[in-house]
């Protein structure tokens, strides 16, 4: 079996830890390395998942955080694959726009927001793993981006119009395997692996490394936690189930019945191996061979061989 994971994940940290203002040092570690300057967090805001409730199958994790000087940071993790997840960075983005300027205020008012969405699955059509989008409004004719008037840019303290509008990054992760003394990449090891390399010294992985230690659980914490990815990786298990059996069943019907033995004979090899990757994420985590048996149906002696 592969060693236990040894950290807690950032989107378990991100429904409890993160929070907390005595951990803010770790998601503004974070922030500075993804955004390229020192951000300091002053608040965390009440956001769709902030409020305590039975959510643990759900696979998405959302935390709204505040800078001293208003910007707004919508920080989403999405487990699973959801083919809207454009338009959902868009409906969360314009919410918060809404939401957090006052009836009768300016425009001048309206908060910076940055969306930072964290996907574990395969995004849209791209080679890339970071992606940045931004609004500019570039000339029909000449090509030309327009610029802000010098009052404006003493107006608003912004040099450049994409700066008074949302901006998105989004951080496609799974599978990243790749250690480097580059800070981003760094950090894109833990979001994927959930681990912290002794050389790790982009901002907020020192302070990860002491705060996100599962030693430092409670019972009752590695409890919910193993709650939380048992429900997690059945659900995925069910999902990629569902998705197979539909298109075993679609293919069938135009399909030779040699044909269509091989096919089902392919799918549910592929199946199986779904399985065992689940569970080698899984004991990953750490979670114990009970846990893993109950979520893929492995038996004992499939995990001994992982």
């Amino acid at each position: 079996m592969k060693k236990k994971r040894t950290y807690i994940s950032f989107d378990w940290a991100l429904k409890r830890l993160l929070r907390d203002k005595a951990n803010f040092d770790v998601l503004e570690g974070f922030l500075t390395t993804l955004l390229g300057e020192p951000m300091k967090i002053a608040d965390i805001l009440e956001s769709e998942s902030n409020r305590e409730r039975e959510e643990s199958k759900q696979n998405r994790v959302d935390l709204l955080a505040r800078n001293d000087g208003g910007d707004l940071f919508l920080i989403e993790v999405q487990g699973e694959n959801e083919f809207a997840y454009f338009q959902r960075m868009l409906f969360g983005t314009s919410r918060l726009v809404t939401e957090h300027i006052e009836r009768g205020e300016n425009y001048d008012h309206i908060k910076k927001v940055y969306s930072i969405n964290i996907v574990y699955f395969d995004l849209g059509q791209g080679k890339d793993v970071i992606y940045h989008g931004k609004t500019e409004f570039r000339g029909i004719n000449h090509n030309d981006v327009l610029k802000l008037s010098p009052f404006q840019q003493q107006k608003f303290d912004v040099t450049e119009v994409y700066e008074l509008y949302p901006e998105y990054y989004i951080l496609k992760v799974n599978d990243f395997n790749r250690w480097s003394k580059v800070p981003l990449d760094q950090w894109l090891y833990f979001l994927s692996t959930s681990e912290i390399p002794d050389d790790a010294d982009a901002p907020g992985l020192k302070e990860a490394r002491k705060k996100l230690n599962l030693a430092r659980m409670s019972k009752e914490e590695s409890a919910a936690y193993d709650r939380y990815w048992m429900d997690r990786h059945i659900l995925t298990n069910q999902m990629v189930t569902a998705r197979g059996e539909g298109l075993m069943e679609g293919r069938a019907q135009g399909l030779t019945e040699g044909r269509a033995e091989g096919q089902m004979e392919g799918r549910a090899e592929g199946r199986a191996e779904e399985k065992k990757n689940m569970a080698k994420k899984m004991l990953a985590m750490g979670l114990g061979p009970d846990i893993i048996m109950q979520a893929t149906g492995l038996d004992i002696k499939a995990l001994e061989q992982l």
